[in-house]
């Protein structure tokens, strides 16, 4: 029979990383004024480390400079002999896993916050990438119940063929947060005010976790990716349709089989095909038009934590 609770090391080592994407604003400008005063993400007996990921992408307010610093963290690209010839992000994938690193060892951070901004309206989102991870439930759990009653949703990017070699991953423990929605190189004061109590919520969490504080088992309800859906496409590659008016903003709603999700310029209205609801996420999101995705689908399953409480009480 498996322990009612689980029982883990205290949290040290936390990172709150911004700009891995240089144009998403609200880490980029939290993460600048924590470096110049960081009370308010200070916490005792923890050490909480604010870092600029991508300072060159930051600087010229685009996305990345050479390739996507959110999926190079892999073993090949991680292992690459450095030299100049590599793509900017690959060496600064390898300097960031040298610093918070290495990815998989016992000296790496205990926790990394990732923040992110999206065009797409997904509000508060906390993406989670390992389903069996009791003490990355509850926290989320804590989060979302602190939050309410605004919503935050639970992404789960666990799936078998779609592999993310996220920046966060040199982590013992792997946070996204994700909000929006907000244009890229602009901040919104209502954005960075939700993603500033998300942060303070987590770190609250640890703090209550590494005083003795038990959590009882819980229950949160994610969105699971089931497969990201392209734009309806021409002979020549080129985009054909664009998100239906009845789609678009509609993040995490119910998109059943027959509604329309896109719609060429002549007016042919193109619905969900397949036999199942799903919940559409990133939807239009503005970054993805190049990788192909107008948004994912996913479905919505209750993972169960048992109660964790920290090995030194």
């Amino acid at each position: 029979m498996s322990s009612c609770h689980v029982v883990e090391d205290p949290i040290k080592k936390v990172a709150i990383f911004g700009g891995t994407h240089g144009n998403e604003l609200t880490g980029v400008f939290l993460v600048k004024h924590w470096l110049e005063n960081g009370a308010e993400i200070q916490r005792t007996g923890l050490e909480v480390k604010p870092f600029i990921t991508n300072p060159r992408a930051v600087k010229k307010c685009t996305r990345y400079i050479d390739c996507d610093l959110n999926r190079v963290f892999d073993c090949e690209n991680l292992g690459k002999k450095m030299s100049e010839d590599l793509p900017y992000e690959v060496r600064r994938a390898q300097e960031i896993n040298h610093l918070f690193g290495p990815k998989g060892s016992e000296d790496s951070y205990d926790i990394i916050f990732d923040l992110h901004n999206t065009t797409s309206n997904m509000g508060c989102t906390l993406i989670l990438e390992d389903s069996k991870n009791d003490f990355l439930i509850q926290m989320f759990h804590y989060i979302k119940t602190s939050l309410a009653p605004l919503p935050c949703y639970v992404y789960l990017i666990e799936h078998p063929s779609l592999k993310y070699a996220t920046t966060r991953s040199v982590a013992k423990y792997p946070v996204g947060i994700e909000v929006g929605p907000q244009p890229q190189g602009v901040l919104r004061a209502d954005i960075l005010d939700q993603m500033r109590k998300m942060i303070k919520y987590a770190l609250d969490f640890i703090h209550n976790f590494n005083e003795g504080k038990e959590f009882p088992p819980c229950a949160l309800e994610v969105y699971k990716i089931m497969e990201k859906v392209d734009y309806p496409r021409d002979e020549n590659g080129e985009i054909a349709a664009i998100i239906h008016p009845n789609l678009q903003d509609q993040d995490w709603k119910p998109l059943c089989p027959g509604d329309p999700v896109f719609l060429t310029l002549d007016g042919k209205t193109i619905p969900l095909g397949g036999d199942c609801t799903v919940h559409p996420v990133f939807v239009n999101e503005a970054a993805y038009y190049e990788k192909k995705e107008a948004f994912a689908k996913t479905t919505i399953l209750t993972l169960n934590a048992k109660s964790v409480r920290s090995s030194l009480h």
